[in-house]
């Protein structure tokens, strides 16, 4: 897909962060949209930015954990839209704390969020890429679908596991030489709302004596890169077809860890851990 104009992207978690920016991004190539996002004043606020550059764009307040809503989206975009031809699954959230301290339920909230969420979008408008004749399915996973961390394994199997189902996605598609292909995206520390919206065990300070706000605080100054960016890095790897794509210095330096030390790493971020909590 070399040309954004005219076609129409789906677009999830569209009323902040990343998901906002490939609104803006797109609607000023002149790529309809169909958005939605949990918060209403947020996708709001997004819709009335891209309308602006004279596309058509729809909005749907929606909680991507509930399979209906999204299958019923899905339908009215391509009612309202006429075809589909992107759906950009990135609505996510954060989740931190030991295995031993978190809940099943904990467990299961980040998972129906940033997993089925994903796998609810995909299956739902994948029909419609399919009949568009010429589609792409954009996953957002993380640097935690590249390498593990302390005190996320939440995030780390939901990220995981959008990386997993993605390449499995994209290899299915390239043997039934479809026209629709996959792309899972890397992004290494943006500034969005994802921390501020993070649920944080009780587990975390024990074992590193910092407060929740103290941890939010320290690892947002990590984030340096901007939804803008990240969203033009995306589409650019849209337009080139990449199976993936990693989002800053940070995001390659992961992959090169993993490459290099494929088990090794884990001491190595432990330690990272131990010295971080314990850095001004």
């Amino acid at each position: 897909m070399k040309s954004f104009r005219n076609k129409v992207a789906a677009i999830t978690g569209a009323g902040s962060g990343i998901g906002q920016a490939l609104a803006l991004n797109l609607a000023s190539q002149g790529c309809h949209l169909a958005l939605s996002d949990i918060n209403e004043s947020g996708l709001q606020e997004t819709a009335e930015s891209t309308r602006a550059a004279g596309v058509k764009v729809t909005t749907t307040i929606l909680d991507v954990s509930d399979r209906q809503a999204v299958f019923a989206w899905a339908e009215k975009t391509a009612a309202e839209h006429g075809s589909v031809n992107m759906v950009f699954n990135n609505a996510g959230v954060a989740l931190s704390g030991t295995v031993g301290a978190l809940s099943v339920e904990d467990y299961e909230w980040i998972m129906n969020i940033n997993f089925w969420g994903v796998l609810y979008g995909t299956k739902a408008f994948l029909p419609l890429l399919e009949q568009s004749g010429e589609g792409h399915v954009v996953n957002i996973s993380s640097v935690f679908g590249l390498t593990s961390q302390p005190m996320m394994s939440g995030y780390n199997a939901s990220k995981f596991a959008v990386r997993g189902f993605t390449e499995s996605l994209r290899q299915d598609l390239e043997l039934a030489k479809s026209k629709v292909t996959a792309t899972c995206v890397h992004p290494g520390g943006i500034k969005t709302n994802i921390a501020k919206a993070a649920r944080v065990s009780e587990s975390v300070k024990a074992l590193t004596g910092v407060s929740d706000e103290e941890t939010l605080e320290k690892y947002e100054k990590m984030f340096i890169h901007t939804p803008d960016t990240a969203a033009k890095t995306i589409l650019k790897g849209v337009r080139k077809n990449k199976r993936r794509v990693l989002i800053g210095m940070d995001a390659r330096m992961f992959d090169w860890a993993v490459r290099v030390a494929p088990t090794g790493y884990q001491k190595v971020f432990t330690k990272a851990t131990e010295w971080f909590s314990k850095s001004g």
